[in-house]
Order: C-alpha cells, then structure tokens, then sequence
C-alpha cells in the first residue's frame, strides 16, 4: 500500500464491448488493473488465472461485487475489442478488457507505475516487455496501492477483504 493515494490522470480508452473507459468507472469499488497484451505467452496469462482464482476465493467471502478485474491491453494494433472480450471471458467472465491509444496507454502505465516496452521482432512481428504488477485502485478512483510478482490468489483474496471491511 502507498501512504498516500496517487491520483490518476483522466483517460479514455475503449472497453471490451466498445464504450469509453474513463477514470469515473472505477469510481465506487476496487479495482484491479493490470496491462499486457493477448499474444503474451507467460505473464498474462499466470496473472489472470492467479486472479480468477482470487475472485473465488472473494466470491466465499461475498465481497465480489465490490472488486473489479480490468486488463488492459497495451496493444492496440492487435488487441481489438472483440479479441479482448474474448480473451479475458476465457479466465472469468467477469473481468473487463480495455485498450486505447498509444499515448493513452503510455500515460496511464506512468501514472500507475505499470511500464511496458514495444519489443521490435523478426520479419515486422513484436512482443511486448511489461511489469506483472498489478495496481489496486481504491473507490475514489486513486491509486491505493500495488500487487508485486510473485502473485498468489489467496494472500491477494485476503488483503482485499480486509481493504473493503475497512472504514475510516
């Protein structure tokens, strides 16, 4: 956890099923955003499935409606909004997908502290370097704190009860 929330910069990026993603829709509840890309043979996949398992562990305790899972895609190029809703369907259905511009994605990784790298390939293919950081966002739509490798489903399931039965 940070000691101070970190305000995150207004964005707009498209979701999964093709509406705006602002800031104002993380607003109300936590939520858990972790960038990479759908050709991602590693990271992405283990995070994602690392957090299925956690919202199951969330769904014991009866406080998954108050966490949210969002992937968001730093390939655009690839990662149109019908692959990404494909995509993060394949690990839970309710995980949301987003993706945006390259400057969108570029400044929101800044703020969030999740940087990624275009990785130029053979015959014009890429990959991308990323972080499997996973930022937590508090109700207010800040940043409250981070989830850094190695992930494991039930100490994250824990911490985030505890956040939410948590009052001021």
């Amino acid at each position: 956890m940070f000691p101070t929330p970190r305000d995150v910069p207004a964005f707009t990026l498209t979701r999964s099923d093709g509406m705006p993603q602002t800031r104002a829709d993380w607003k109300g509840r936590y939520t858990l955003v972790f960038m990479g890309y759908t050709n991602c043979p590693d990271i992405c996949p283990t995070t994602l499935l690392t957090m299925h398992r956690m919202r199951t562990e969330l769904k014991k305790a009866g406080v998954t409606d108050q966490v949210a899972v969002e992937f968001i895609s730093v390939d655009p190029k690839r990662d149109t909004p019908k692959r990404l809703a494909e995509y993060v369907r394949g690990f839970d259905p309710s995980f949301t997908g987003a993706t945006g511009s390259e400057a969108q994605l570029e400044k929101l990784s800044k703020a969030l502290l999740l940087p990624f790298k275009i990785v130029p390939g053979a015959h014009g293919d890429y990959s991308v370097d990323h972080s499997a950081t996973v930022a937590i966002i508090g109700p207010d739509a800040r940043e409250i704190g981070v989830f850094m490798p190695p992930l494991h489903s039930a100490p994250m399931a824990v911490d985030l009860q505890r956040m939410v039965a948590w009052k001021p």
